[in-house]
């Protein structure tokens, strides 16, 4: 009977045996899944453009004549660097020039007649005093008195006209001299001279009204930069004037420039079938960040509207629908947990209740369709971006 038992029981226990290594044998596999451990940092809501901005100049001014003319002198090319008052382009002046060296001429003319005046009227009116005196004695006649008088007074008249003449031969010379510097382009400000659209020999003629034509020379200040980027109309009642920014540029992918927010378009910009859009203008805080730019590059920019530092924060790619997140729990299965946000942008969202410090977020699975219960095998994550 013993012998029968325990026969029985070798029996059973390579049955449950048997079972138990055909169930490991045929239990389903992990799900992979990337984690990452809940922790504190600083988490902003930022407002980012929707289309690429662009680093402009914060100075530049395409030059064009008043009149038209030849070019007759170029003294400057793409890429100089020019100061304030520079001649960039000088058209034919000839005539001009003879005008005003007439004109200098009479000034001069004009300055020798009125010494010449000047001095006789100074003659006449010593020559009044001394009949005057004579005429106390009684040795002149009210005659030669009254002569002498009048003669002073015509002197002196005449000085006064000469005078008249010089400040008309001085305004004739400035007249000239007007119509001599509209025949020159003069640079308004230092700057780099961008473009040049003309040569010694062509005729360079304004644009007429309406018919937009390329300036004779481009000329920019790139010693101050800031970037000018569209913003959705949605977004940008948000943003003021002062307000920090970080400014990324695809020329220097691994820089984050720091900037600050000094100009907000008063109106939206509405282009046919393109997205309503409002410029917003980005300057640098540190001018030497500048110095490795160009004017064009293409650059974006992410306003931080607020901040908070020290919070519980979690990859914004883990919040799923109605803010839930999966979690590996003790036993390494998935556990999801709805969770209280705060502050979020594309990389960071802020956790106010639902998490703790050094929980086992999962960040993204191998598959859909899972559900709470699965059996996970972590692996770790590559984190977020600051």
């Amino acid at each position: 009977m013993h012998g029968k038992t325990g026969v029985l029981l070798s029996i059973l226990a390579g049955v449950v045996a048997l079972a138990l290594l055909v169930a490991w044998f045929t239990r389903p596999a992990p799900l992979p899944v990337r984690v990452e451990a809940v922790a504190r940092g600083q988490v902003q809501d930022t407002v980012a453009n929707t289309k690429a901005g662009t680093i402009e100049a914060c100075r530049r001014a395409g030059i064009s004549p008043r009149l038209g003319g030849q070019i007759d002198r170029m003294p400057v090319t793409e890429g100089d660097v020019v100061e304030a008052g520079e001649i960039l382009m000088e058209f034919w002046n000839d005539d001009l020039r003879a005008q005003a060296r007439l004109a200098q001429s009479e000034l001069t003319a004009s300055g020798a007649r009125r010494e010449q005046a000047c001095i006789v009227a100074d003659r006449a009116a010593r020559e009044a005093v001394r009949q005057r005196r004579l005429g106390s004695q009684n040795l002149a006649s009210e005659e030669a008195i009254d002569n002498a008088e009048s003669q002073a007074l015509a002197q002196q008249a005449a000085c006064t006209a000469a005078r008249s003449a010089v400040e008309v031969s001085r305004a004739r010379l400035e007249v000239a001299q007007a119509a001599l510097d509209q025949t020159q382009l003069r640079a308004p400000f230092p700057g780099v001279i961008a473009e040049v659209n003309g040569e010694v020999g062509e005729f360079v003629t304004p644009s007429p009204v309406g018919i937009p034509t390329p300036p004779a020379v481009d000329l920019m200040d790139i010693s101050c930069l800031y970037v000018s980027a569209p913003i959705d109309e949605v977004d940008a009642p948000a943003i003021r004037v002062d307000m920090p920014a970080k400014i990324s540029l695809d020329a220097f992918d691994d820089r984050v420039f720091a900037g600050r927010v000094r100009r907000v378009a008063p109106y939206v910009l509405d282009v046919e079938k393109q997205a309503r859009t409002v410029d917003v203008e980005v300057a640098f805080l540190e001018a030497a960040d500048c110095d490795c730019m160009l004017p064009g590059y293409s650059a974006d920019i992410e306003v931080i509207l607020a901040q908070h530092d020290d919070v519980l924060r979690i990859p914004t790619q883990a919040v799923r629908e109605g803010n839930r997140v999966y979690l590996v729990g003790d036993d390494g299965r998935l556990e999801e947990r709805s969770i209280d946000t705060g502050l979020r942008n594309w990389a960071w969202t802020e956790v106010t209740a639902g998490l703790e410090a050094g929980d086992t977020l999962v960040l993204s699975v191998d598959r859909e369709g899972v559900a709470p219960g699965v059996l996970v095998e972590a692996k770790p994550g590559p984190g977020g971006d600051d």
